[in-house]
Formats: C-alpha cells, structure tokens, sequence
C-alpha cells in the first residue's frame, strides 16, 4: 500500500469507526493501517496517527 493509500484508508476508518488510526511500516517494508488500542509494536515504525477527534 503507498503512503497516499495508507493515508485516505486511515482517515476514512478514524471517521467511520471515530477512533484513533495508526499508520505503520511492517516487518516486510510495506504500509499497514490500524487503531492505536489494538497497535502493539515498535513505536519507532509508526508513520502517522489520524485522530478523528483533532481540528
């Protein structure tokens, strides 16, 4: 998935779900997306976090 995939995916569950959304690189390079309360890895692959809440 590219960064502009990973970004309209994540914006679009943080405002269908109204939680938090984190982006992460995996293992194999490539672009995730999922909540923050289910996300337990490294911090330092976190990309970006979609907060539906922030203005």
């Amino acid at each position: 998935m590219s960064l502009a995939e990973a970004n309209a995916f994540a914006f679009s569950l943080a405002t269908s779900l109204m939680v938090s959304i984190v982006i992460f690189r995996a293992g194999d390079g490539t672009l995730a997306v999922m909540p923050v309360a289910e996300y337990d890895g490294d911090d330092s692959e976190i990309v970006r976090e979609i907060d539906p809440y922030a203005r």
